[in-house]
């Protein structure tokens, strides 16, 4: 069959701006830089990104498949209200895989590991006591990234990455309220267990934190409950 070697070559490079558009949006939504409900202007976006039309729409695409924004016919495409039966179907993923994450590697855990999350617990104190949210959420994200490194099983990271962004936009919304010293409380109470290599222990108190976080989850969309769906 005959190929011609500059269509392979445009393709690829519309792969690689539409994979581009894709993640910056989503990432822009995970963060809420992009609010649930708000409208995405397609043509600022091919602007500020130095996009044509195709390539936005593949991007789009992709995110209407990972349930992150919705195409309204003659309306436009808007990032989506945050559902709740996701977020708890993703922390229900969540739990399980890190429960039993933290399960397996406290036999063995090595003590540089363990003083990497005692530096990123300490961290996220400064954090929490100069008011800097962003800070805190990255921080928080690296304590739990820094289990699965240490699991070093590449799938089970991927599985748990995809759940992440339907919890990750209201996990954001919460940094601001009163759950960052509980959360510090209960990453200490995890670093105490994994000090003594007591794996049951360790996974009981990361279940009790998950556990907690998404009782912080309903109680914030109760009090926000335009940002989410009916």
């Amino acid at each position: 069959m005959y190929s011609d070697p500059l269509l392979h070559s445009a393709a690829r490079k519309t792969r690689s701006k539409s994979s581009l558009a894709h993640d910056v949006l989503r990432s822009a939504i995970i963060s809420l830089k992009l609010q649930p409900g708000s409208r995405i202007d397609k043509s600022e976006i091919c602007e500020r990104l130095g996009l044509s039309r195709q390539p936005l729409s593949e991007a789009l695409a992709r995110l209407a498949e990972e349930r992150l924004v919705a195409v309204e016919p003659q309306k436009g495409t808007y990032v989506t209200l945050i559902s709740l039966s996701e977020v708890e179907e993703a922390a229900f993923v969540r739990e399980a895989l890190e429960v039993a994450t933290i399960r397996r590697v406290a036999h063995d855990i090595d003590s540089e590991t363990i003083d990497r999350l005692r530096l990123i617990v300490d961290y996220q104190s400064a954090a929490a006591a100069a008011g800097d949210h962003e800070e805190f959420y990255l921080l928080d994200v690296r304590f739990h990234a820094a289990l699965f490194a240490r699991l070093a099983l590449r799938r089970v990271a991927e599985v748990v990455e995809s759940a992440r962004a339907h919890t990750e936009r209201i996990r954001r919304l919460l940094v601001p309220t009163q759950r960052n010293p509980a959360t510090i409380v209960e990453h200490n109470v995890i670093l105490a267990a994994l000090a003594k290599r007591d794996g049951e222990s360790a996974a009981e108190a990361m279940r009790i934190h998950l556990g907690n976080v998404l009782k912080g989850l309903h109680k914030f969309a109760a009090e926000r409950p335009e940002l989410f769906e009916p």
